[in-house]
């Protein structure tokens, strides 16, 4: 479920950029969307350590 509000919010993000910015050159629209995702990749990466942090700390609060 994270992953497709992830994706969704990628999305809207590269939209938002191509309206926002109509005159951006070809490779201004790919940079932006590279950095977006590479962004959006490391917020997954801390969102997965997020959970497997929480899930080892329940398996000791019993």
């Amino acid at each position: 479920m994270k992953q497709k509000i992830n994706w969704i919010a990628w999305l809207l993000l590269v939209i938002l950029w191509n309206y926002g910015f109509p005159n951006a050159s070809p490779f201004q629209d790919v940079l932006v969307a590279v950095i977006l995702s590479v962004l959006f990749i490391i917020i997954q990466k801390l969102q997965s350590r997020g959970l497997q942090k929480t899930s080892s700390r329940s398996k000791f609060k019993n």
